[in-house]
């Protein structure tokens, strides 16, 4: 009876979350803009990274400190290593440290087949999907041993399913990071550093209006047994089990797939 249903809001309360520092990429629009939302509403303290979307960023930084949220904005083009390991140092200074960071950041670029894939093409989505995730990583790092915390990665049901339509580069990219997930995590978990990820399926967001026609979407949707696209506030509750010590203190490595059915691993 439920197939077909809209999810309209997310509403629960974590107190662990209280004055927590948690820094979020690529967090203007879509799930990372959801998340900011969710996590400042719990009393965290917010980090919140942004590239081109600066007009997205800063209503949605009003938003919630008119909702009586905390939020400090950076940006950065995470496609570029220095300036993002650089945001990273400057919001984690403005926090006074990092509890958590979510590696949101990332994008298609562009649909390009294998047979037509150039260096460039395989450069910038590899640089902004794969690269990112490690150089944002490694720069929180310090801040992450010093308080105790997680990282939390947004991969894809692309890294699963080889995706299609000229994207195959970007799930092979989101591929990079759920790898980097599980290999992270073995590492970092003895610095009290958990490493997790979420794999969004077709999310209604900027990122498929930029990227796929109506019809694509109608060809997906078929293939989702619940009946509809997601929406970016599906994905909320996933992050926030994650980012929970007393939910998932004991998940590190995993990655939970968010997409209706569309995938059964």
């Amino acid at each position: 009876m439920f197939k077909g249903k809209t999810m309209t809001s997310f509403n629960v309360n974590f107190s662990e979350f209280e004055g927590k520092k948690i820094l979020i990429t690529g967090a203007s629009t879509g799930i990372g803009a959801e998340l900011a939302k969710a996590f400042a509403q719990q009393g965290a303290r917010v980090g919140l990274h942004y590239f081109s979307s600066e007009d997205a960023a800063n209503q949605l930084a009003a938003d919630i400190r008119k909702s009586g949220g905390s939020v400090e904005l950076v940006r950065a083009n995470a496609s570029n290593s220095k300036e993002l390991a650089a945001a990273v140092k400057d919001v984690a200074e403005r926090l006074g440290g990092i509890n958590g960071l979510i590696n949101n950041a990332g994008g298609m670029v562009r649909r390009v087949p294998y047979a037509e894939a150039s260096d460039k093409d395989y450069d910038e989505i590899m640089d902004l999907n794969a690269r990112s995730i490690i150089v944002a990583s490694k720069a929180a790092l310090p801040y992450l041993k010093a308080e105790g915390g997680f990282v939390i990665n947004t991969t894809s049901i692309a890294a699963r399913n080889g995706a299609s339509g000229g994207a195959g580069l970007y799930g092979s990219s989101k591929a990079f990071v759920s790898n980097v997930t599980r290999g992270m995590a073995k590492e970092w978990i003895e610095y009290g550093v958990r490493v997790n990820a979420v794999a969004p399926g077709v999310i209604t967001t900027p990122f498929h209006e930029r990227y796929s026609t109506q019809a694509q979407l109608d060809a997906m949707l078929k293939t989702v047994p619940q009946g509809r696209l997601g929406q970016a506030q599906d994905c909320v509750g996933a992050f926030l089990f994650l980012a929970s010590q007393a939910l998932s203190g004991y998940v590190i490595g995993q990655t939970i797939e968010v997409n209706g059915g569309q995938l059964m691993p």
